[in-house]
């Protein structure tokens, strides 16, 4: 069983190093569905990988130049008061709801499933936008609506240990259209090493990691967060895009069903 846990995190660390995507909407679901780890154990134990797995790939994304740190800084302002906040109401209010978690479920299957349009549509995307500039957000609106869209990701991933990547690369290429897909993926991976460190803290603080699983995932993570972020860069663009859609379409399956 220790074999298969090192195997996932090194397939999951590759997904996440090329794209930004499959931490926790991957993981969670593999942990909970395939291991019959208890989804509370699943949500803490996958945010403390995350926050490891994402500060390695962090490392190699800078310097492979690939992040771009003023949108970093925008969306961690709203996401780590948020996280703070979603750990204190898992504190002093318990856990959600079963109709409640799956309402959340659906609404990011949607939303990732948005993000396949985009990325598929995205030359279509551009071409629109240059044609309509009026229509994208530009200074102080956008830099609002990130910090916006920070709030919404640090409140989901505490929760559910989802999103920090898939809705956080929707909400680049929607926000961003213009930025590279390795951009994206370094970016995606670099305001979520606070983010998911937070909410670890937090999961920690309700005792609900477990350490040994987690020594498991890293031993294959680390090497394949890093492969991947070496590789995003070298990759395509194009080819680099198909990859993300397919990801991001699995993920929003493994949500739904």
């Amino acid at each position: 069983m220790t074999l298969t846990y090192i195997f996932s995190g090194f397939a999951v660390g590759t997904l996440v190093g090329l794209t930004g995507v499959g931490g926790g909407s991957l993981m969670t679901p593999l942990l909970t569905l395939l291991f019959g780890v208890s989804p509370s154990v699943a949500v803490g134990t996958d945010l403390a990988f995350a926050s490891i797995t994402k500060a390695t790939g962090t490392f190699t994304h800078r310097l492979r130049g690939t992040v771009e740190w003023r949108v970093v800084r925008l969306l961690c302002y709203g996401a780590l008061p948020a996280a703070l906040v979603a750990t204190l109401g898992l504190k002093y209010i318990g856990s959600l709801n079963r109709e409640i978690g799956q309402i959340i479920r659906y609404s990011i299957a949607i939303s990732v499933m948005l993000t396949v349009i985009a990325l598929l549509f995205k030359s279509k995307m551009l071409d629109w936008l240059n044609r309509h500039p009026e229509k994208q957000l530009h200074g102080h609106k956008l830099d609002i609506a990130t910090i916006a869209a920070g709030l919404l990701l640090g409140t989901l991933v505490t929760i559910s240990s989802i999103g920090a990547g898939a809705i956080g690369a929707t909400l680049l290429v929607m926000l961003y259209p213009r930025m590279s897909a390795a951009h994206i993926a370094g970016t995606d991976i670099a305001y979520a090493v606070p983010l998911t460190a937070i909410a670890a803290f937090g999961h920690w603080w309700l005792g609900s990691i477990d350490w040994a699983l987690l020594g498991a995932l890293l031993l294959g993570s680390m090497p394949g967060i890093t492969l991947g972020s070496m590789a995003a860069r070298a990759v395509p663009e194009k080819f680099l895009r198909g990859i993300l859609a397919t990801t991001l379409t699995l993920v929003a399956t493994k949500l739904i069903l």
